[in-house]
């Protein structure tokens, strides 16, 4: 794996949503951090894309409650792990639980494994709420697929909070997650 400054010079054979996040984020002036990766189906896989990275790349979950009349996407630490009763509380919705992958598509157009704060950008009608766990916002980067599970980038938090959101329209609320046994 190497690291690469933004977008691929050769886009053949690659997603149309993950070019359209290429072309958003340069519209926007936002700089980013690019590698390219066979899918990463096991936390070894992971850590060597942090590594490439110099980031940990962030567990995303796109969640829904149980009517699946809203819809969230969690940005926490990889290394945390997810209790529904702890986030339920904070965002006063009970019985969360995975979105299924239809509704990962149609709202932010991305399938299974590649779930990522990119996906913000193709929810026009903001159904999906975004959460973010405090740690995430106390580092200076962080990582995230654009849009597919393939290619993985570092960002400037403040980029993605500044400039990226506002632009997509969504705004977030934080959340702190113990993620302790």
């Amino acid at each position: 794996m190497e690291l690469y400054n933004g977008r691929p010079q050769n886009t053949e054979g690659r997603l149309p949503r993950e070019i359209r996040t290429y072309d958003f984020l340069d519209s926007l002036g936002i700089a980013y951090k690019r590698t390219d990766h066979e899918r990463a189906d096991n936390m070894e896989a992971c850590n060597e894309i942090d590594a490439v990275l110099g980031v940990i790349i962030c567990k995303n979950l796109f969640l829904c409650n149980r009517q699946k009349t809203s819809f969230y996407l969690l940005m926490m630490p990889g290394d945390k792990k997810f209790k529904t009763k702890e986030l339920s509380s904070q965002i006063n919705s009970a019985r969360l639980s995975f979105a299924n992958p239809e509704d990962m598509l149609k709202y932010l157009d991305i399938e299974p494994g590649a779930v990522s704060i990119m996906g913000l950008m193709n929810d026009k009608e903001h159904a999906v709420k975004l959460l973010i766990d405090e740690d995430v916002l106390k580092d200076e980067n962080l990582g995230c697929h654009p849009c597919v599970c393939t290619s993985s980038l570092k960002l400037k938090t403040a980029d993605v909070i500044e400039k990226f959101l506002p632009a997509t329209g969504h705004d977030y609320q934080t959340v702190h997650l113990v993620g302790a046994d």
